[in-house]
């Protein structure tokens, strides 16, 4: 049958439905006696007083279903700029269908039936401000969609709070607001591997908001003569003026006197070579007096760097105040040698992921007060020589992963306490952010691959994570 037969074929159907109505209209109408010429008005009459009966019928099953919606007193959860939002709610599904949201695009989410009679709202939020979503639906066929309200609200993302202004030293040339370094290291020449270095150092949140210089510094060599690594991070103290000063005299100090102890030092390689063989050698001695030539003078000197650049400037010590950690190493033929100081808070750590260890380099050297820290300009760490002996460590590894420093805006938001400093677990999880990334605030993470100074730059990024409360100057040093 073709489209005309059955076009054909309705209105046949319809015309002998109608023929059955009016005949039995007829048929009853005589039953009753009706007068023909009243039947006509009659007939109107009934038609029009049953619709009216039956829209009224079906606009009460409408209102009946809108209370009983109203009554569930539905509402959602506010939320946040840029942070991923669901919620959800439900609807009898045996009474609501095509159900709709307006105005839910302007808000950059998106309305999902996961279910039936279930309804979830999710996206990531793009606009800040109170929203009323208009949420409509159909109930009983041939009656008008009905609708409620969802009044809700977005915060503003945090991060949109602050201001990202250069500091004056930046603009003057004098010390960038951020800064990074690639030292690539080719294997030796009987082939054994060595470790790159990656280092990077930014300006904090609350800094770059005041307009106020970096404070933090780091400086790392490796000699390519004596093989020897030399990595230094140091964080200016926030209430001392000129620590952005200091930090950056204790690093490259450190740097210098390195160089002049370390290139064509054969006493002390020889000393660590008959440690390793004997740890009661006889040359124990040679080696405890290298370290400490080394390692404890160039603390000194930099205090007393810092010391002088006061006194030529006519301010005082303290007004450079900076913490400073600072390791030495170099690969023999039985493992790595690593030498250290460490005086403030931060982190410094030899990371083997292979080998299942965190081995910390010190501890967060607090002051007498909660909160507070301890600096190299304070004249106090070199008066107990046992003490400053705790501040140093000394130790040879097989191997290791990564060796990390790194000032406390990256180790106070990411590892929380101390005790945490400790846990191998909590450096596993760090590394593999560090490799990740942050995906939740579009941060990719760091390619440790050999040989690629990119690196460099994606630590950069890779610092600018969020964490809330946590906008300090952020530096990490990684010979990887």
């Amino acid at each position: 049958m073709n489209r005309e037969q059955r076009l054909v074929a309705r209105r046949n159907a319809a015309d002998s439905r109608i023929k059955d109505f009016l005949d039995a209209f007829e048929e009853a109408a005589d039953r009753l006696s009706i007068p023909c010429s009243e039947r006509r008005r009659f007939l109107g009459w009934t038609i029009e007083n049953l619709w009216n009966k039956h829209i009224e019928e079906r606009m009460n099953r409408r209102l009946v279903i809108e209370n009983e919606i109203n009554n569930l007193g539905l509402r959602i959860p506010n939320g946040t700029v840029r942070k991923a939002y669901t919620a959800s709610f439900a609807l009898p599904a045996d009474k609501v269908k095509d159900v709709a949201i307006d105005g839910l695009e302007e808000t950059g989410l998106t309305l999902s039936q996961p279910a039936e009679g279930e309804y979830l709202i999710s996206g990531t939020p793009q606009k800040h401000g109170d929203f009323t979503l208009t949420v409509s639906y159909s109930t009983v066929e041939g009656e008008p969609r009905s609708s409620f309200k969802l009044p809700v609200a977005f915060n503003p993302d945090p991060r949109s709070i602050w201001r990202d202004l250069r500091s004056r030293l930046h603009k003057d040339g004098v010390k960038p607001d951020w800064a990074t370094e690639y030292i690539m290291v080719k294997e030796d020449a009987e082939g054994a591997p060595r470790k790159d270095v990656i280092a990077a150092s930014i300006q904090g949140r609350s800094h770059a908001h005041e307009e106020r210089p970096r404070d933090d510094y780091f400086a790392a060599r490796h000699y390519e003569d004596s093989d020897w690594y030399v990595v230094a991070v140091a964080d200016g103290a926030g209430s001392a003026p000129l620590s952005w000063k200091g930090s950056e005299i204790a690093c490259d100090t450190i740097i210098e006197h390195c160089r002049e102890n370390l290139d064509g030092n054969k006493v002390f390689e020889e000393a660590i070579a008959a440690f390793h063989a004997d740890p009661n050698t006889e040359l124990r001695s040679v080696l405890t007096a290298q370290v400490s030539n080394i390692i404890y003078k160039g603390a000194v000197k930099a205090h007393e760097a810092i010391n002088a650049e006061a006194a030529a400037q006519g301010e005082k010590p303290r007004d450079y105040a900076t913490t400073l950690m600072f390791a030495i190493c170099k690969h023999f033929s039985f493992g790595w040698f690593i030498a250290s100081f460490w005086v403030g808070d931060g982190a410094m750590c030899i990371y083997d992921e292979k080998g299942g260890s965190a081995k910390l380099l010190g501890t967060p050297d607090e002051g007498e007060f909660s909160g507070q820290t301890r600096f190299i300009t304070m004249r106090e760490i070199f008066h107990d020589k046992d003490l400053v002996a705790k501040r140093m460590r000394m130790t040879i590894v097989p191997d290791f992963t990564a060796l990390f420093l790194m000032t406390d805006g990256v180790s106070d938001p990411l590892f929380e306490t101390d005790n945490n400093l400790n846990d191998f677990n909590k450096w596993k999880e760090f590394y593999s952010l560090l490799k990740e990334g942050f995906p939740e605030d579009g941060i990719p993470g760091v390619n440790l691959t050999d040989d690629n100074p990119e690196a460099a730059g994606e630590l950069l990024e890779w610092l600018k994570f969020w964490r809330p409360g946590n906008h300090d100057d952020r530096t990490m040093v990684v010979v990887k």
